[in-house]
């Protein structure tokens, strides 16, 4: 496709939208880094100024997602996805540790963190092998290979430790859903998120009571209408029993003393009201702060640079995973509207996009890219609002970083690419 072809075909739409967030969230990164005696918004030294060069990096490789041949993408997608788990691979040996997790290369200029670069080419894998002619995914082996593309890269993300990372590649799983994984699948995830949860708060034997009530309550409305499968029932009642039985353990053995603190705070575990309030001051330390800030900016803000919050550095990584904050302090709830309704309008337009594509491996490829994107903004807005616990995920576009940057623009111009391609679709 010649480059005027491109331009006329490419969603602008998409773009500009594109343009937006990464404007707002590189004066909003301005504002929380910005100290008197800065002088230049191109000082490089500043966090400001990388991120203005990260921004222009991204931007000359959108040009360069949009100008490679779109079949590119589907015949080199495996080894793509390939070259980033060895670069996860790698980290174990080679990485660099920031901030207690070693996700990243030391490049000198630039320290490249891979896990955000698979998230496009795991995209790209799955797309390519959920499209291939001999994949069926209703068969058992085909499901299961789809999901070991999702897990390999989380698995390898996991020990870093960067678990926030991981759980965004399983919002891949929804595009096994769209393309006919069998919903039963997703109703079992949900229960033992549900279970889970319920046996913190409540205790196993709560939730066994609970479950005995809505198996009998279940058998006594159906008993009239149909004969009732009483061995599945049995079957599922002792696995929910014994999966509740074994969620105290996991809670105790695997989970770091941070993450069982922030899941105290979230669900009010601890009843120890003194304790309570030292995890408050620790671990629910950035999220009390980043709800203060948000607050205190009223309904247009207290005006740029005017965050008393944000130029005291109240709020710890504001410009990175916390930069809605910055927002919420300096442009009010208007301004958190306006990004909200940006995200919003582009999440529904990649939806239109993706379900106008004419190859299996373009729509696929869409709803991996909606998945990714709609993880992050769900569980970051809801971080900093407090709704989420504090897991470490970046607002895509908007926070400070180049690799992640980098990798949400790939991952959404690859897409761009294919879409403006559809006409011409080789297969």
């Amino acid at each position: 496709m010649s480059g005027k072809s491109v331009l006329k075909r490419v969603d602008w739409l998409t773009i500009f939208i594109f343009l937006m967030l990464i404007a707002i969230g590189w004066v909003n990164i301005y504002s929380s880094t910005f100290s008197d005696n800065d002088s230049s918004i191109f000082n490089f030294s500043e966090l400001y100024g990388k991120q203005l060069f990260f921004i222009g990096i991204s931007l000359v490789a959108a040009i360069v997602f949009l100008s490679l041949e779109a079949h590119f993408y589907e015949r080199f997608s495996s080894l793509l996805y390939i070259i980033t788990v060895v670069l996860l691979l790698g980290l174990f040996l080679f990485g660099k540790t920031i901030a207690g997790a070693t996700s990243w290369y030391d490049l000198g200029f630039f320290n490249l963190q891979p896990s955000e670069l698979a998230k496009f080419t795991t995209a790209l894998a799955l797309a390519k092998y959920l499209s291939d002619i001999q994949t069926d995914i209703k068969r058992t082996k085909d499901q299961l290979f789809g999901l070991l593309i999702i897990l390999v890269p989380a698995l390898l993300i996991i020990p870093q430790p960067d678990p926030g990372s991981a759980l965004v590649f399983m919002a891949l799983v929804f595009v096994l859903f769209r393309e006919g994984f069998p919903l039963f699948y997703l109703g079992i995830a949900l229960l033992a998120v549900l279970i889970f949860i319920a046996t913190l708060m409540f205790g196993t034997i709560w939730v066994s009571i609970s479950l005995a009530l809505i198996i009998a309550t279940f058998l006594l409305v159906k008993k009239a209408s149909f004969k009732v499968p009483l061995l599945p029932l049995s079957l599922f009642f002792i696995i929910a029993i014994v999966f509740s039985l074994s969620v105290n353990f996991v809670y105790e053995n695997v989970f770091e003393q941070r993450h069982r603190d922030r899941f105290s705070l979230w669900l009010r575990l601890e009843k120890d009201p003194e304790k309570l309030d030292e995890i408050r001051k620790t671990i629910g330390y950035n999220t009390y702060q980043s709800e203060k800030a948000i607050e205190s900016g009223g309904l247009f803000g207290k005006g740029f640079l005017e965050g008393t919050r944000t130029k005291g550095d109240f709020v710890p990584e504001q410009h990175t995973d916390y930069i809605f904050t910055t927002v919420g302090e300096e442009w009010g709830f208007a301004g958190t509207a306006i990004v909200v309704i940006l995200f919003t309008i582009l999440l529904l337009r990649l939806v239109y996009l993706a379900e106008r594509q004419k190859s299996d491996f373009s729509r696929m490829y869409g709803y991996g890219v909606i998945s990714i994107l709609l993880i992050h903004y769900f569980i970051n807005i809801g971080m900093v609002t407090g709704i989420l616990p504090t897991i470490g995920i970046p607002l895509p576009f908007f926070s400070y970083g180049g690799s992640a940057l980098i990798g949400f623009t790939a991952l959404l111009f690859i897409f761009l690419k294919l879409d403006a391609n559809r006409l011409n679709e080789w297969h």
